[in-house]
C-alpha cells in the first residue's frame, strides 16, 4: 500500500495552508477507507426518518431481514430507542460463501424527543421490513400558531432617534 505525501509544493495549495492540510488529510483517510475491511460490527444502526407533525413525531426505521420478535421499542423518560437483533442464518456453513456484505447482530438506535411522551402515547407497527412508530405530543407540547395582524403606515416612535453623523 502507498501511503499518500503528507506535504506538497502546489503553489495553488501553499497560498493556502489550511485548505492544503485539509486535503491532504482527506487523501490519507481515503488510502486506509480503501485498503482496509469495513470495521462494522454487528447489525449498525438502522436508517431512520423522523417527521412532525401538529399532534404527533413519525419516526420509520429500515430493519429488512428482521423478525417482529427481535425488535425492542422503549422509552427512557424522553429518550426514545430501538433496539433488536438480527439473526444469521443457519445455513451459512453448508456452502462455500465469496462475498458476504449482510451484516448480523444487534443493532441500537436512540433519540432526544423534545417532550415525554405520556402513557399509551406511542404506536408500532411493523410491516415489509419497516418499523412505523408514532408519538403522540401531549397537550402542553403542541403549539398554537398565532397570527400577528401587520399594521399599515410609520413605525411608532420609541422614544429613541437615529445619531447623526458628526
Amino acid at each position: 500500500m502507498n501511503l499518500p505525501r503528507f506535504w506538497t509544493t502546489s503553489p495553488e495549495l501553499t497560498s493556502d495552508p489550511f485548505r492544503a492540510m485539509r486535503r491532504e488529510m482527506e487523501k490519507v483517510f481515503r488510502a486506509f477507507d480503501q485498503n482496509w475491511p469495513s470495521a462494522d460490527i454487528g447489525a449498525g444502526a438502522p436508517a431512520i426518518s423522523v417527521a412532525e407533525t401538529k399532534d404527533a413525531y413519525e419516526v420509520t426505521a429500515e430493519l429488512p431481514g428482521v423478525d417482529e420478535k427481535d425488535i425492542k421499542v422503549s422509552l427512557d423518560e424522553n429518550q426514545l430507542v430501538i433496539s433488536g437483533e438480527k439473526k444469521a442464518e443457519s445455513t451459512k456453513e453448508e456452502k462455500d460463501w465469496h462475498v458476504e456484505e449482510r451484516s448480523y447482530g444487534s443493532f441500537y438506535r436512540s433519540m432526544s424527543l423534545p417532550f415525554e411522551p405520556e402513557d399509551g402515547a406511542v404506536d408500532a407497527h411493523f410491516d415489509k421490513g419497516v418499523l412505523y412508530l408514532t408519538i403522540k405530543k401531549p397537550a402542553k407540547a403542541i403549539k398554537a400558531t398565532k397570527t400577528i395582524n401587520i399594521k399599515t403606515g410609520a413605525a411608532p416612535q420609541t422614544g429613541t432617534a437615529p445619531r447623526k453623523a458628526a
